[in-house]
């Protein structure tokens, strides 16, 4: 059995960080948390990358959460819980502010820190035969603020509170009313779909992706904090390009643009 860890694949405008641990569906290693900024700035800075998404290994899970085995040695005492919340968030804020689009592709089992991390994405994908869950109050372990300040963002907090304090298990119909996920697909379909999609978002302008994933992450802050400034940066980078001339240009023509990210 290979270590656990997270894969880096990258190909056809789109970087993979795929959580490789399907022996325990996929359960992420306080190592597994710390790899994650490195893995999403490597993806930043390969000019070929247009959006990232994150993915389990196999067909069984996305995330099952945190590798509970690792609770005893990792996550016990206070100088302990904090290196290990710490990795966390840091982990889940790469993906939230990742300077390019993020994709959470699901298949099966979403539970716990999987379900947190998925939600971290801009959109999420997934079977129509997947679960979601944060069993927090199952395990009588306390559920990081952050994490719940970023949940209730991302869903409302009615959604929240349903989700938190039954620790019920959701499936795809109650993940798409709730917001947890965009949408769902049978087995069947699920790859061909999500790769279309995949293929429609590599085709963008890239500047444009930027700005856009600029105003989310802006948007998702206290307005007080919001810098709107670097946004209106980002968009006049657009209109300055020689990507936005290739916009007009292949609309008049009436042909797909070829977009470079100048």
């Amino acid at each position: 059995m290979t270590n656990p860890s997270i894969r880096y694949e990258a190909a056809n405008g789109i970087a993979r960080l795929i959580i490789d641990q399907p022996a325990k569906m996929n359960a992420m290693t306080f190592d597994m948390w710390s790899s994650v900024p490195g893995l999403v700035k490597k993806a930043e800075d390969d000019r070929s990358v247009r959006a990232i998404v994150v993915e389990g290994a196999g067909e069984k899970a996305f995330c099952a959460g945190a590798d509970i085995s690792q609770f005893g040695a990792k996550r016990t005492g206070e100088e302990a819980v904090r290196a290990y919340d710490i990795a966390v968030a840091n982990g889940m804020a790469a993906i939230h502010d990742a300077a390019k689009p993020t994709i959470a592709v699901i298949r099966g089992i979403c539970f716990g820190g999987g379900c947190a991390l998925a939600l971290t994405c801009d959109l999420r994908f997934a079977t129509s035969d997947s679960r979601f869950r944060v069993p927090a109050a199952r395990l009588g372990l306390g559920y990081g603020f952050s994490s719940v300040r970023m949940m209730i963002k991302k869903l409302g907090v009615g959604a929240v509170a349903d989700i938190l304090i039954s620790a019920r298990i959701l499936d795809a119909s109650d993940g798409e009313r709730s917001g947890v996920i965009h949408r769902a697909w049978p087995r069947e379909t699920f790859d061909k779909e999500v790769t279309a999609y995949l293929e429609t978002v590599a085709a963008n302008a890239p500047l444009t992706l930027a700005a856009i994933k600029r105003s989310l992450v802006e948007l998702s802050k206290p307005e007080a904090e919001q810098d709107a400034a670097a946004v209106d940066a980002l968009i006049a980078k657009c209109f300055g390009s020689a990507d936005y001339k290739e916009g007009q240009k292949a609309f008049l023509e009436k042909r797909l643009p070829v977009f470079k990210g100048e």
